[in-house]
């Protein structure tokens, strides 16, 4: 029995939706279930596997078809993102990051830079990484310290910046700099080709998880970017950054939801094997009721997520609030589910012979990126404590 079938979102999906999801549950099964623990070992980041996702448009699900991407919603893009990481949460992560600096690229940038990057990320033949967080600003994004200063027709980028998935591996930079005064409104976006004089990478951090794609700091040493690379105005960036945050949240929160239903999916099978005292552990009814929570938990927290996405795509007044929402209580959902599930193996469930303990590790660092879920909480008080709007 499948749970998503069973217990489809508010409002069910529709026709298609329902094929893009078995078009990237089959893709997740035939392309990356075989090799992900391996993948994970071996710290090896699958560029090849990754085009191939982009020959199904995986790689750009919600650019627009003008930019070469596939114009499908930020709910189709959910669908996509769970069911890809249900086997592999680490590449689909990264998926779903090279989406958003995607998007936020061809949404922004002029025609002819929109004309010339948009198809080759779009279609994965070419990857992005973004680049907000520096060493000195986490969460307080606004008070990044990469300064941008026009000279001539190019800009002259100096600074830093931190935990940069796919830094060193991929071809487009989405940057944030500032070119003016202090906070948000002296920021601005930049694209920047990934190999310009003067980029500077860091060595590949070792991590808990997500090691099927690579993370380095980027040091930005007098880069001279063309002044026609400017994604939006001078002193938009933050803005933009903030909206490519709203469906980065939704993306990542979807990624959790295919981690929790991973190891959800693994833990059935496992009570159903395992033997202990003369019976199935599915026969004792405090495991029964343990499964019980974690699919309830799971089904909640994709209601919300799906929830999310649909205000999104419809954009409206509170989409921001309910993507912060639905990224906080999925991705600690996700997380719960999958610790569980491990408990529910035992010490099998700790070494890597089953996949439990790496859709463990891989989800995370889904409670911090995309801003940690104590920002999220943060921006849901707000909401509350200075809008009259409810939340319904």
């Amino acid at each position: 029995m499948d749970i998503r079938a069973t217990a489809p979102a508010t409002p069910a999906l529709d026709e298609e939706q329902l094929a893009y999801r078995e078009a990237a549950r089959d893709f997740a099964q035939a392309e990356l279930a075989p090799h992900a623990a391996r993948w994970d070992a071996e710290g090896t980041f699958p560029r090849a596997t990754i085009a191939k996702a982009g020959e199904l448009g995986f790689c750009g699900l919600y650019v627009d078809a003008i930019a070469g991407g596939t114009g499908l919603t930020r709910l189709d893009a959910a669908i996509v993102f769970e069911e890809l990481a249900a086997v592999d949460p680490s590449t689909a992560a990264f998926v779903s990051i090279h989406n958003m600096a995607t998007w936020m690229l061809t949404a922004h940038a002029r025609p002819a830079l929109r004309d010339a990057w948009g198809p080759p990320l779009a279609s994965g033949a070419k990857l992005a990484s973004y680049c907000l967080t520096e060493p000195g600003s986490g969460s307080d994004a606004a008070s990044l310290r990469t300064r941008a200063v026009r000279d001539g027709d190019t800009y002259v980028l100096n600074g830093s910046k931190a935990f940069i998935s796919g830094a060193g591996a991929t071809d487009m930079l989405v940057v944030m700099a500032r070119t003016g005064g202090d906070g948000a409104a002296g920021i601005s976006a930049f694209a920047v080709p990934a190999d310009t004089p003067g980029i500077v990478y860091g060595r590949k951090e070792e991590k808990l998880g997500w090691n099927s794609q690579p993370t380095r700091g980027v040091t930005f040493e007098d880069v001279r970017v063309p002044v026609s690379h400017l994604v939006g105005n001078e002193g938009e960036g933050f803005r933009i950054a903030m909206k490519g945050l709203d469906g980065g949240r939704i993306n990542i929160a979807a990624c959790s939801l295919g981690a929790a239903q991973g190891a959800l999916d693994a833990a059935r099978r496992y009570l159903g094997e395992r033997r202990q005292f003369g019976r199935r552990l599915a026969e004792f009814q405090a495991l029964q009721f343990k499964l019980a929570d974690m699919a309830t938990q799971l089904v909640a927290a994709r209601q919300m997520v799906h929830t999310a996405a649909r205000k999104l795509d419809a954009r409206t007044s509170d989409a921001t609030v309910w993507c912060a929402m639905a990224k906080r209580f999925a991705t600690d959902a996700g997380f719960s589910i999958c610790n569980d599930a491990l408990q529910l193996h035992g010490g099998y469930g700790y070494i890597r012979e089953y996949p439990i303990e790496r859709l463990l590790r891989d989800c995370r660092v889904h409670q911090i990126l995309e801003g940690t879920n104590e920002i999220m909480r943060v921006i849901v008080a707000r909401h509350l404590l200075n809008t009259d709007e409810e939340l319904r």
